[in-house]
């Protein structure tokens, strides 16, 4: 079907539609689901269950079972106990659930609306999967699209999925269906593909697959928009345990107001969506996603009401004429185990428990001839050297040291867990640790981007009456507009060299948030006022933050962006996780962590501001 060809009714000018986003991630609790049905008055439900990682677990278990690959837990722990009241609601479900298997994913999911009598629609969208077209595509100077790093064996590859678009949901959607599965697609086309069945926007509508895209971005993590993983947690610590998940309110012209059901905890403010907005983007005037090149560089946040966000402003720019496609692969084995130390010199003595063990484990190897570890990691938290120079933290008599291990053979990985194990005896003293069984060894599971054509796509939409292909051919004609020129740095007020100037943290003048891209990290800092801005722009330069987190860099590049809308900077550092994901042996291989680091620069700001 060629999407060109149809478009459903239009909308008013008044027509508005509310997505509730229920998970960020396999795994995250079941609390969103009921809140959004006791919330009532939802047209959409949206959840996000994939990653890269999440894909390479899901094909091991496809490989071991046909009928596994999928969100086993969406079927049994999401649906199942709810599946009348869904009913009953008339709300629609729309979920990435089905991994690499979303036809089995469909078929569970048909299976109990039958067994429970019930007249649910189940559409399930495939074309995703690459894996049979493999040679197709990775041959002759194919490279890593960030790395330019050649392509992995082909025996070691354990999947290849397209990221696809919102389009095809929105098809299934006009179809009649109640529940929509699919395999990979880019985080936000949940929410974007209701948006263009609801509203009939087009491939050309750029600003308004921009503002969907956006709305989905917002509500794709649950409830870091409404309060989780927030600066200002200590505003709302008290009601965490009954967090509000986040529901979109989106109008026909592309207007959105984040909120969250009435009663719940958590909070949505300019603050919390700020931080969201920025959480793993790059650069923000030329964010592409499968549906639309994005601009966020002029979206502004408005408070409307007590828990109620009115996000505006995102730009189309064009349509990338390629879908990116992630493929993970193994590449040998990891082993870890974390310890504690107490006592005076606790750090000296976990480093020199982490050596002891480390040493015995290589003079193993080398006895029997095998090659040294592929990387080995020894970090002993709360000593003030685990942040390197920027720390400013006392010794502490307590301390956490965690040791890891990479290589190709797993009897090398499981060696060292086995040494860590053994040394307690002869090591120094104050050593302990939770009784239990010795850390088990791990495949290593690497990523590898590429862009493929979208013509390599086979995409279907599956319902109970059959098959139909969706042709996206045509889409990612739209040469990309020109990018905006990158703004100058805010200058700061005339006569602001003779003000009277205090130093605070930088958390004092802004909220922060940091995410990663594979082995690069973003850290997206938005001003508390709009007047802070130029003293903060001031303050923390590329240079400054690369000094920041030099410890961690395999290399001091660093780019930042402004975002004068919000406002806001974002930092993206690269080579910064040690290969990120499972491939890192990092206490925190996805820098969530990177913002509380930086949100402790000092920064020298008129005391008047301060005051006002």
């Amino acid at each position: 079907m060629d999407w060109a060809n149809t478009r459903t009714a239009q909308p008013g000018p008044d027509d508005m539609i509310r997505i509730g986003g229920a998970t960020g991630y396999w795994g995250e609790t079941d609390l969103a689901l009921p809140q959004f049905l006791a919330e009532g008055n939802l047209d959409f439900i949206v959840f996000d269950y994939l990653a890269e990682i999440t894909m390479s677990i899901m094909a091991r278990a496809k490989a071991t079972d046909p009928e596994k690959g999928y969100a086993t837990d969406f079927v049994t722990n999401v649906v199942a106990p709810h599946l009348e009241a869904i009913a009953e609601s008339g709300v629609k479900l729309i979920s990435n659930a089905g991994g690499v298997n979303p036809e089995a994913c469909g078929n569970a999911l048909r299976q109990l609306v039958e067994d429970a009598g019930l007249s649910l629609s189940v559409a399930v969208v495939t074309g995703d999967d690459l894996m049979p077209k493999l040679d197709t595509f990775l041959k002759g100077q194919t490279r890593e699209m960030f790395t330019g790093e050649d392509p992995p064996p082909r025996d070691a590859i354990a999947s290849a999925n397209a990221y696809l678009g919102a389009f095809p949901i929105a098809e299934a959607l006009n179809q009649g269906a109640d529940i929509v599965v699919t395999g990979r697609c880019v985080d936000s086309a949940v929410t974007l593909g209701a948006c263009i069945h609801r509203f009939g926007w087009q491939q050309d509508d750029l600003d308004l697959l921009a503002a969907g895209s956006l709305a989905g971005h917002l509500i794709e993590c649950g409830p870091q928009v409404t309060g989780g993983n927030f600066t200002d947690w200590h505003e709302v610590a008290d009601t965490l345990h009954e967090v509000g998940y986040p529901i979109a309110e989106i109008q026909a012209d592309g207007a959105v107001v984040i909120t969250k059901p009435e009663g719940t905890g958590g909070c949505v403010n300019r603050g919390s969506v700020g931080e969201q907005l920025l959480y793993e983007i790059g650069d923000p005037a030329n964010y592409p996603l499968p549906d639309v090149i994005c601009d966020f560089t002029q979206v502004t946040l408005e408070q409307a009401d007590v828990d109620r966000v009115r996000v505006v402003g995102a730009k189309g720019r064009g349509v990338p004429a390629q879908y990116k496609t992630s493929i993970t692969w193994a590449d040998g084995w990891r082993a870890g185990m974390i310890g504690f130390y107490v006592g005076a010199r606790a750090a000296e003595k976990a480093r020199i428990f982490a050596d002891e063990a480390i040493q015995r484990a290589r003079r193993k190897l080398t006895k029997m001839g095998a090659t040294d570890y592929v990387d080995v990691c020894v970090e002993v938290v709360g000593d003030e050297s685990h942040w390197g120079d920027s720390a400013r933290y006392v010794r502490s008599r307590e301390v956490a040291v965690k040791i890891a291990c990479r290589h190709a053979d797993r009897r090398a990985t499981d060696l060292l867990m086995r040494e860590l194990a053994g040394v307690g005896l002869g090591a120094p003293a104050g050593f302990c640790a939770f009784a239990g069984t010795r850390p088990k060894s791990s495949p290593v599971i690497r990523l590898f981007s590429v862009l493929v054509d979208r013509t390599l796509t086979d995409i279907k939409i599956h319902t109970a009456n059959g098959s139909i292909a969706f042709n996206e051919a045509a889409r990612g004609s739209d040469a990309p507009a020109e990018r905006p020129t990158q703004v100058s740095d805010p200058s700061l007020p005339h006569g602001a060299e003779d003000e009277e100037r205090v130093e605070v943290p930088l958390e004092r003048l802004a909220w922060g948030r940091s995410g990663d891209k594979g082995d690069k990290a973003n850290i997206g800092i938005m001003a508390r006022k709009p007047e802070y801005l130029p003293w903060i722009a001031a303050a923390v330069t590329a240079p400054y933050v690369a000094s920041r987190f030099q410890h961690f860099m395999a290399s001091p590049e660093i780019d930042r962006f402004l975002l004068p809308g919000l406002p806001a900077l974002n930092f993206v550092l690269h080579h910064v996780l040690g290969g990120g994901g499972v491939a890192s042996l990092r206490n925190d291989p996805q820098a969530k962590g990177y913002a509380q680091i930086l949100l402790d620069t000092p920064v020298a700001i008129p005391a008047s501001l301060l005051e006002d």
